[in-house]
């Protein structure tokens, strides 16, 4: 009889990471190492890549490196071609990438149509023909599991209040991406289940990443836990949709915040 805790291994899997190397996304890259699994991780910046790839391989788990620009939609299918070729295909793909623009933190007011349609391009629809391209390769397989990282807020309006006192706030175009990103999700998974692939979301809440201290004491105490997530919070969701703990899981959004959007 096979233990139910081995259904959360991924060992002999092959995953691969967008944004691999990002806050989120090394971690994401790590806990799938540690669950078994082979994997690589995709980014631009490669010193930061290779970093998490050398931790990974010290650790004794399987890691290895790409250059992937998820922005670049122009050839994301040839890309993904390549990379599914040199590993032999592809069990999980999960998007964690984070592409903006330097004037991202711009205010509603302040926001230009060019920054608006450059943001949404390179951040949905690189999600977006990230998940189709690979989908479509992991129909010849009939498996798979794609785990597109979307928000809270792309499914309740940001408190404006936590950001008094900071220059912080949040991108209205943010807002629309990962709304965007949580409906595409189920899209996909209802068109591409038929093949054995599950599409679902995961939509953290504030992670902490030294914000200002006002913010921070604001955000905890608006959340039912009273804390802001730590990177390896939003590790476990990743663990379990990618694995055959959630094999009857798809075009869901696991919400991992704290109990931030039930209040």
């Amino acid at each position: 009889m096979t233990s139910f805790l081995e259904k959360f291994s991924l060992k002999g899997k092959i995953a691969f990471v967008s944004g691999g190397a990002g806050l989120l996304g090394s971690e994401v890259s790590r806990a799938l190492a540690g669950a078994g699994a082979r994997v690589i991780i995709l980014d631009i910046d490669s010193e930061k890549a290779e970093e998490v790839k050398k931790r990974i391989v010290e650790a004794g788990f399987n890691g290895e490196y790409e250059c992937f620009d998820i922005a670049d939609t122009e050839n994301i299918e040839k890309t993904i071609d390549v990379l599914f070729e040199k590993y032999n295909g592809a069990d999980i793909w999960v998007n964690v990438a984070y592409p903006r623009t330097k004037d991202w933190g711009a205010s509603v007011e302040e926001v230009k149509v060019d920054s608006w349609r450059k943001n949404i391009d390179m951040h949905l629809s690189g999600y977006y023909f990230s998940a189709q391209k690979i989908a479509e390769r992991m129909k010849k397989q009939k498996s798979g599991s794609i785990i597109n990282f979307a928000s809270i807020y792309g499914i309740v309006a940001p408190d404006f209040s936590v950001y008094k006192n900071t220059k912080m706030t949040m991108p209205a175009a943010y807002s629309a991406i990962k709304g965007g990103i949580i409906n595409f999700t189920k899209y996909l998974a209802a068109y591409y289940g038929k093949y054995n692939i599950r599409v679902n979301a995961v939509s953290p809440g504030g992670v902490y990443d030294t914000q200002p201290e006002s913010f921070v004491s604001s955000y905890n105490e608006k959340t039912p836990l009273g804390r802001m997530a730590n990177k390896e919070d939003i590790a476990g969701a990743i663990i379990y949709l990618a694995s055959d703990a959630s094999n009857y899981v798809t075009g869901h959004n696991l919400v991992v915040d704290g109990g931030w959007s039930i209040v």
